[in-house]
C-alpha cells in the first residue's frame, strides 16, 4: 500500500439528470442505491455498489450551492469525471503524501458527509468520509483524491450488491492524456515505480485493486476500438470502465431484455457504448 492507498475506491460519472442516469444504469442490469445528498453541497448521487468498490452517478440538485466544479464539467456534457482511491487511514496517507509533496497546499485533509434519504427504516442515514486531496498535477488526466470510509457498515446492503447483470467489481479505468510519459512519472511517485507498466503507446498503473490504463487520443483505439469514431462530450479524462461480471451470458441476456445496444467481442466481452452509459464506454468481462 504505497502512501497507504489500497486501490480504487470508486469511479465518478458526472450526469446531467440523476433520475435518468439511475434508469440508464438499471437498464444496464445494475442494482442502484437510494439517492444520497452531500451535506452542505449542491450535489447528490446514486451509486452502484460492489463488494470493495463502486460507481458513483453524480449530479446537481442545487446549482446555487457548492458544486465542486460539477457544473463546469457538465457544460460540455456527461462523462467520466474522476477516480477516487481507497485508504484505510486518511491521517497516515496525508502524512506520507505530504512528506512526498503530493497533497494540496491548503486544507488537504477534509471530512465529508452524505445523507441517504431513505434508510431501511424509512428515515435518513448519514455516511461519513475522511478525504485526502492531492496537489495539482499529482494525477494527470483525472481529478482524484483519497477516501477513508468512517461508516463502512452503512455503505452496502445485500439488495444493493445483487446485480441482475452479475457485476462484481471495477477491473480497470481508461484515461486519455496527451502525454503518457508525464503520466508515468506522476503515477510512479504516487504508487511506486513497480506499480507502473509502460509501453510505447499506453501505460498501466496497478493501484492495488483495479488498474488505470492511460493512452493518448491517437493510441486510444489500441485499447478500445469501439471508441475510435464514437462521439464523446469529453475527449480526455476517464472514457471507459471495465466491469467484472460472474456470467457474461447473463449480462448479455439482461441487456437484450432491456433493449440496450451492445457488441460482443471475439473473446466474449460485452461492449456498451457511451450513449447508453452517460458518456462512458463500459466493457463487461469475466471474473
Amino acid at each position: 500500500m504505497t502512501h497507504a492507498i489500497n486501490g480504487i475506491d470508486h469511479a465518478i460519472i458526472g450526469v446531467a439528470d440523476l433520475e435518468a442516469a439511475r434508469e440508464r444504469f438499471r437498464r444496464l442490469g445494475f442494482a442502484v442505491t437510494d439517492r444520497g445528498r452531500h451535506v452542505g453541497w449542491g450535489t447528490a448521487n446514486y451509486c452502484v455498489m460492489f463488494d470493495d468498490d463502486y460507481l458513483e452517478l453524480l449530479g446537481l440538485i442545487d446549482p446555487a450551492a457548492f458544486t465542486n466544479g460539477l457544473d463546469r464539467f457538465l457544460e460540455k456534457g456527461e462523462g467520466g469525471l474522476g477516480v477516487v482511491f481507497s485508504t484505510p487511514d486518511a491521517e497516515a496517507s496525508h502524512a506520507l503524501l505530504g512528506a512526498a509533496g503530493l497533497v494540496a497546499p491548503e486544507n488537504a485533509l477534509r471530512n465529508l458527509g452524505r445523507v441517504i434519504e431513505n434508510g431501511p427504516d424509512g428515515g435518513p442515514v448519514e455516511l461519513a468520509f475522511r478525504n485526502v486531496h492531492l496537489a495539482d498535477g499529482a494525477t494527470p488526466g483525472i481529478p482524484a483524491f483519497l477516501c477513508q470510509h468512517l461508516t463502512p457498515e452503512k455503505m452496502r446492503r445485500p439488495d444493493w450488491l445483487a446485480h441482475p447483470n452479475t457485476a462484481r467489481c471495477i477491473l480497470s479505468a481508461t484515461i486519455v492524456v496527451d502525454d503518457v510519459n508525464a503520466a508515468t512519472e506522476a503515477y510512479s511517485r504516487l504508487f511506486g515505480s513497480g506499480a507502473v507498466t509502460p509501453t510505447d503507446t499506453v501505460i498501466a498503473v496497478h493501484t492495488g485493486r483495479g488498474v488505470l490504463m492511460f493512452a493518448t487520443p491517437y493510441d486510444l483505439p489500441n485499447l478500445h476500438p469501439d471508441l475510435d469514431d464514437e462521439p464523446r462530450a469529453h475527449d480526455h479524462g476517464l472514457v471507459a470502465l471495465q466491469i467484472g461480471v460472474a456470467d457474461r451470458d447473463r449480462t448479455a441476456a439482461v441487456l437484450e431484455e432491456n433493449g440496450v445496444a451492445f457488441d460482443r467481442e471475439q473473446n466474449g466481452d460485452l461492449i456498451v457504448g457511451p450513449e447508453e452509459a452517460c458518456g462512458v464506454l463500459i466493457e463487461f468481462t469475466s471474473v
